[in-house]
């Protein structure tokens, strides 16, 4: 089974993120994932792995039943799946994902105290978002 966890890790901001501050995603009628992903980090931090937000993205994006969830998500997890780094919070939203020792995540926003601690703190793992355009 394939994995999307870090543990330990500060995903900076992406290179070219066109935002200086973070900022929530726009609503739209229909939940984009930037939405998902910022609903379901922002109002547990440090409850769910990446994993868990990848999946229950999905899953509320293809309307998968509570009670198909766990064969879902062993058909979903079963190929690899892109990880929070393509996320567009950090791509677009200017918001630095933070992963604790037991993989559970956090936002930070990129003009904060806490941001400028944790993408220099030497005992954290790090890596960006992923571009948005090639260099």
């Amino acid at each position: 089974m394939h994995t999307t966890n870090y543990h330990a890790t500060f995903i900076e901001v992406a290179d070219d993120c066109p935002i200086d501050h973070a900022v929530e995603p726009p609503a739209k009628d229909e939940p984009t994932i930037a939405q998902l992903h910022y609903e379901l980090i922002a109002e547990r931090p440090y409850a769910l792995t990446s994993d868990d937000v990848v999946f229950e993205t999905h899953a509320r994006r293809a309307g998968i039943a509570d009670g198909d969830q766990e064969a879902a998500r062993a058909a979903f997890f079963s190929k690899g799946q892109p990880c929070l780094r393509s996320s567009p919070l950090g791509k677009r939203y200017g918001w630095g994902i933070h992963h604790d020792a037991e993989g559970r995540v956090a936002l930070v926003p990129r003009e904060s105290a806490e941001y400028a601690r944790l993408a220099s703190d030497d005992g954290t793992a790090h890596t960006r978002a992923m571009r948005s355009r090639r260099a």
